[in-house]
C-alpha cells in the first residue's frame, strides 16, 4: 500500500482530480452562486401589533345597600334580564320589623302633637284671662313645635325603614346578561363602607370592545378611527375587525416597560366573541400604492468576504485620520442623502453594492424611497447552497483509499 502512495502516476491522477474538481466549484457562472429576486412594484402596508382582552362595552356591576341573608335566586349565569327585573330576594324579617317600630312611633308622635295642641290652646285662653303668665304660653308653644318636628322625624324615618324593605329586592338596573353570580341561597351579605357585587350584568353583548395594550414606541402611530384586525384562539381561522375608539392616556409601567390602552370597537352579531377572550390585534398605521419593493432577505445579505473587507476599511480610516477626513465627509455625505441601507446586485457576472433610502416594512418587504434601483433589477438574497446544505462554496473533500 505505501509503496502504492508513492508512485507518481497515482500523484499525478490525485493532482489532476484535484484540478478538476477545484475548476468545477470555482469556475461556476455567478448567477448560479447567488440567490436572486427580482425588484418589483406593489403595495406595502405598515402595521403594529399587541395583545389584548374582549370585555363588554358597559358591564353593571349590582350590589345591594342593605345586609341581610340571600333568601331566593332568580337568575344564573347566562341568564338575559330586563331592566327592573327581580334578580334575588334578601330576608327581609329584620327590615319589616323596623318599619312596624316605625309606624308606632309615628302614632306615638301623631298623639304626643295633638295633646301638646290642645295644652297650648288651654294656656293661650287662660292667657287672654290673664290667669296665665306669658312665660307658660311660650313654653306651651314650644311643646308644641317640639312634638310637630318629632311626628315629621317619625315619618322620614318610617320612610327610610320602607326604602331599606323594598332594597331587599335585587332588581337589575339595566337590561343585558349575567355574565358574574358572587352569592348563593343561604350566604349572607353585608352593607358596609362598600356595596358588595352580587351580580355582573354585560348590557350587550352584541357589541364589545378591545383593551389592548401597545407599546410607547407603536403609540405615536395609531390615530382614532383606524382599522383593526384582530385573531381569538377561540376562532384561529377567521379575521375580526373593529376600529380604534379611544387611546387612553393612563400609562401602564411594569418591569421599564410603558405602555398604553387602547380601546377598540368591535361589532358581535353573532355574539361568539366572549367576554375575557385573548386577541391580537394588529392595526395599519401607513399604507403604499404601487410602491417600489424590495425583499428583506436582500437587505439582509452581506458577502462573505464584506467582514474581512470593512475590518480593513476601519483600520485605513484609524491611520488616515490624523492626515484627512475625505473618507469621513464622504460617509457624512452618505447619511445627509438618507441612506439607510444597502443590496447587492449581479453586473456583469460582478457584485456590486447599490445603496437605498428605505421606508415602510412588513416584515417582508420593505419600501424604497431613492437609489439607483428600479423594478425589474435581480438583488441578491443569498448564497447559492449546494445540495440543500448551507450557504456558499463548501470545501471539497476527497477520501483516500
Amino acid at each position: 500500500m505505501k509503496k502504492l502512495l508513492r508512485s507518481p502516476l497515482l500523484l499525478s491522477l490525485l493532482a489532476l482530480l484535484l484540478l478538476a474538481a477545484a475548476y468545477i466549484v470555482y469556475q461556476q457562472p455567478p448567477e448560479q452562486q447567488y440567490r436572486l429576486q427580482s425588484v418589483e412594484k406593489g403595495d406595502i402596508r405598515l402595521t403594529v401589533s399587541a395583545n389584548g382582552t374582549i370585555n363588554p362595552v358597559t358591564l353593571v356591576n349590582v350590589g345591594t345597600q342593605v345586609s341581610g341573608t340571600v333568601k331566593k335566586l332568580y337568575v344564573d349565569f347566562n341568564s338575559a334580564v330586563e331592566k327592573g327585573q327581580v334578580l334575588l330576594e334578601l330576608d327581609d324579617a329584620l327590615l319589616a320589623a323596623q318599619q312596624k317600630q316605625s309606624l308606632a312611633n309615628v302614632q306615638s308622635a301623631q298623639a304626643l302633637l295633638e295633646l301638646a295642641t290642645a295644652n297650648e290652646a288651654r294656656t293661650r285662653n287662660l292667657y287672654d284671662q290673664e290667669y296665665a303668665s306669658r312665660l307658660e304660653l311660650d313654653s306651651a308653644v314650644q311643646a308644641r313645635k317640639s312634638a310637630q318636628a318629632q311626628l315629621q322625624l317619625a315619618r322620614a324615618t318610617v320612610e327610610k325603614d320602607k326604602a331599606n324593605l323594598a332594597y331587599s329586592v335585587i332588581r337589575s338596573p339595566v337590561s343585558g346578561v349575567v355574565v358574574d353570580r358572587s352569592v348563593d341561597v343561604g350566604q349572607t351579605v353585608a352593607a358596609s363602607l362598600q356595596t358588595p357585587t352580587l351580580f355582573k350584568i354585560a348590557q350587550d353583548l352584541s357589541r364589545m370592545q378591545i383593551d389592548a395594550n401597545f407599546a410607547e414606541a407603536d403609540i405615536g402611530n395609531i390615530r382614532i378611527g383606524q382599522a383593526a384586525h384582530f385573531t381569538v384562539d377561540a376562532f384561529p381561522d377567521r379575521n375580526f375587525q373593529g376600529v380604534v375608539k379611544l387611546i387612553r392616556m393612563n400609562p401602564t409601567t411594569l418591569q421599564n416597560v410603558v405602555t398604553y390602552d387602547v380601546v377598540i370597537n368591535v361589532n358581535n352579531p353573532e355574539q361568539i366573541l366572549l367576554p375575557g377572550m385573548t386577541t391580537y390585534v394588529s392595526i395599519a398605521v401607513a399604507e403604499r400604492k404601487q410602491v417600489l419593493l424590495v425583499p428583506n432577505t436582500a437587505l439582509r445579505f452581506k458577502p462573505a468576504d464584506e467582514d474581512k473587507k470593512q475590518h480593513a476599511d476601519n483600520q485605513t480610516d484609524k491611520k488616515n485620520s490624523s492626515r484627512s477626513s475625505s473618507g469621513r465627509d464622504a460617509k457624512d455625505h452618505a447619511a445627509q442623502q438618507g441612506y439607510s441601507g444597502k443590496v447587492y446586485v449581479l453586473k456583469n457576472g460582478e457584485l456590486l453594492p447599490v445603496k437605498v433610502r428605505l421606508g415602510i416594512t412588513d416584515n417582508r418587504n420593505t419600501e424604497i424611497l431613492a437609489g439607483e434601483l428600479k423594478a425589474g433589477d435581480q438583488v441578491v438574497t443569498a448564497q447559492a447552497s449546494n445540495n440543500g446544505q448551507g450557504s456558499g462554496t463548501q470545501p471539497l473533500r476527497m477520501r483516500m483509499f
